[in-house]
């Protein structure tokens, strides 16, 4: 019988000031995890920007400090030192101390604001062990201390300062009973505060890690703005032509920046922000820029001739096939469909961006009549290229090579039909196929042998990729569709393996397949099916006894263990064929003993996914080599 527990008056629980953020900090910043961290330095970040939007910021400084603390110091106005009326305490203890308090919140404090609307100083507060805040405001310098959102002591004057200096400093703690990890990531914070400063134009931000002897740091300034923004998405791809296409104005009290530039790629690279917070499901404000876009183009096709009077018009797709957007909107009271800000509803966003970029495109197209018939042409080719692609997909569907139960010949399936206890093996070569095939659990194991390097889809349309035999055996093994077509609910395995050589031809392999998975299957990515098998490097033998080396440190252990001498016989593996079926079995495959490193997607950092895939895989040499040469540092083996 169930334990009678009492319900009355008394059992309801109220949670007074912060206490109900340290209860359910998710409900608050989202997740405890790494991501959650994170995101305490971009609320206190926030509060600093919206100085600048207002046009009292200058600088902004966040430091990484040795202790795994986080100062951000900014030149704005400072937080006000006086008394509150309402609370009465003064302004500063208010903001950092009381849910929902703040400039934001109408009074003329903020125009336009990013950020918690008001809740993230007070939540970053109750969510440290400790925050110090120190304010230089009217010739003087203040200081407060709180304890995981208590107040310390009360508001003290600590200084004086020039009546010119002014601005605020934020000192905190993350609280290591609340977070999964307190150790912040550098390159996080360095990708967020990038797109910070070039969505707020002539704002400098600089970051600094303090935590090694070699300081870090990295300054962030762009007087274009936007216009700069698209240029570095763009970096890593041939642009069709030089300028780039920039569009302001304000209507209905909407601020609109537009920035494009098409390239010679075959993706869509667009980035929606409100009050420079990211909207990665779009909203009111992309559908009028896409709107006004497909408008203007097809109304200068049509006017000179681009097109005839009675052909279809151009469709929004083949316009944007191409296509590097950035569209940044201000607005007083955003409202956004769900709490995590997906995607923004205001429907007078939508006219706002639609009536001024279909204006000044419209003159600049009339300006620049190379650009609008190099965009028009571009559109064109793609147009003609998605109907191959529609007739090559409709040929193969025919065919029964997307959508039939009918598997590629090449493909050794398991026996078991269950997708949860279900993984294949991608493998490059059929000599590596034909051990994979005899290594594994028949049960459970699927092998997919590939011939060579398969497509590049990077610089591929679709027509080309539905007519490759490799991407459509592996489209069909896989039994989810791709693009409009995906399907989830039927992945035939749980784990997609990509097993490659251990040598740079592996990796271009592999890469090559990521892409694919990337660009056509993201899905699968996001939620954790994709990984990549870790062959050894080398085979140790000494005594009748073998060891496997899957780094040049892990060998130099193995020999300093086992002792250097000339009994020792090393052998270096060239690629996975020249292992018999039981040593891949157990190096690689068995899964009580081998390395498997799931591949994850930062959907935090979609641009710099983005940048990586472009840049690995597009016809620009010299952004691939610095990348090489700037990340060769990070590779190493990774137990997961």
């Amino acid at each position: 019988m169930a334990e009678e527990r009492d319900y009355g008056a008394d059992q309801i629980q109220i949670l007074e000031g912060l206490q109900a953020v340290r209860k359910r900090p998710g409900m608050y910043i989202g997740s405890t995890s790494a991501r959650g961290l994170h995101h305490l330095v971009y609320e206190i970040v926030d509060n600093s920007v919206d100085e600048a939007l207002a046009g009292y910021c200058k600088h902004i400084q966040v430091e990484i400090n040795k202790d795994q603390t986080i100062t951000v110091t900014d030149d704005g106005r400072g937080i006000p030192v006086g008394i509150n009326s309402k609370a009465g305490k003064p302004a500063v203890e208010v903001v950092f101390t009381v849910l929902h308090a703040g400039g934001k919140f109408g009074g003329g404090g903020y125009k336009v604001s990013g950020g918690l609307h008001g809740v993230g100083a007070s939540v970053v507060n109750a969510l440290s062990d400790w925050l110090e805040v120190e304010v230089k405001r009217e010739g003087k310098v203040y200081n407060q201390r709180y304890e995981r959102g208590n107040t310390c002591y009360p508001l003290k004057e600590v200084g004086s300062c020039d009546e010119s200096e002014t601005g605020t400093k934020v000192t905190f703690k993350p609280d290591a009973t609340i977070f999964e990890t307190v150790i912040f990531d550098y390159n996080t914070l360095k990708t967020r505060l990038r797109e910070t400063a070039f969505l707020t134009k002539g704002l400098k931000i600089t970051l600094r890690d303090l935590r090694d002897d070699e300081i870090k740091e990295d300054v962030f300034h762009y007087e274009g703005g936007i216009k700069e923004f698209v240029s570095y998405l763009n970096r890593t791809k041939s642009s069709l032509y030089q300028e780039v296409i920039y569009c302001e104005g304000i209507k209905d009290n909407v601020m609109v920046e537009v920035s494009l530039q098409h390239n010679d790629s075959y993706e869509e690279t667009c980035y929606s922000f409100v009050n420079n917070i990211i909207t990665p499901e779009g909203g009111t404000h992309l559908s009028g820029f896409r709107n006004a876009l497909t408008k203007t183009v097809n109304s200068y096709a049509k006017e000179h001739n681009i097109i005839k009077e009675n052909d279809p018009p151009l469709n929004g797709e083949d316009i944007r096939e191409g296509l590097t957007s950035i569209i940044s909107v201000k607005i007083e009271e955003p409202q956004f469909e769900g709490q995590t800000k997906q995607k923004l509803g205001n429907s007078v966003a939508r006219g706002a961006v639609d009536s001024i970029v279909t204006e000044q495109l419209t003159y600049f197209f009339e300006q620049n009549p190379n650009v609008a018939k190099t965009i028009c042409e571009k559109s064109l080719d793609s147009m003609r290229a998605r109907e191959a692609a529609r007739k090559a997909r409709d040929l193969t569907r025919r065919k029964t090579a997307l959508e039939s139960t009918a598997l590629p010949g090449k493909l050794a399936d398991c026996t078991d039909k269950d997708p949860k206890n279900c993984e294949i093996f991608i493998v490059e070569g059929d000599s590596a196929g034909g051990s994979a095939k005899t290594a594994r659990s028949r049960a459970t194991q699927a092998i997919l042998p590939l011939r060579g390097k398969i497509l590049n889809v990077e610089k591929a349309r679709e027509d080309r990729i539905y007519s490759n035999e490799e991407i459509r055996a592996m489209i069909t093994a896989f039994g989810t569709g791709i693009r409009e077509d995906f399907d989830i609910s039927k992945l035939r395995y749980d784990k997609i393996i990509i097993m490659t050589d251990a040598d740079v031809d592996g990796a271009h392999i592999a890469t090559l397949m990521l892409t694919f998975l990337y660009r056509f299957m993201p899905e699968l990515i996001k939620q954790g099916h994709v990984y990549l098998a870790t062959p050894p490097l080398y085979k140790v033998e000494k005594n009748r006894k073998e060891w496997y080396a899957y780094s040049d440190e892990e060998l130099n252990r193995i020999l300093v263990e086992i002792g250097r001498d000339g009994n020792n016989k090393i052998q270096r593996y060239k690629g996975l064929g020249e292992m018999d079926a039981d040593q891949l079995w157990d190096t690689t495959m068995d899964p009580e003993k081998r390395i498997l490193k799931r591949v994850n997607m930062d959907n935090d950092n979609p641009q710099d996914v983005e940048i990586t895939f472009s840049t690995l895989m597009g016809d620009q040499v010299e952004p691939r080599r610095e990348f090489i040469q700037e990340n060769a540092k990070y590779v190493q083996n990774l137990d997961i």
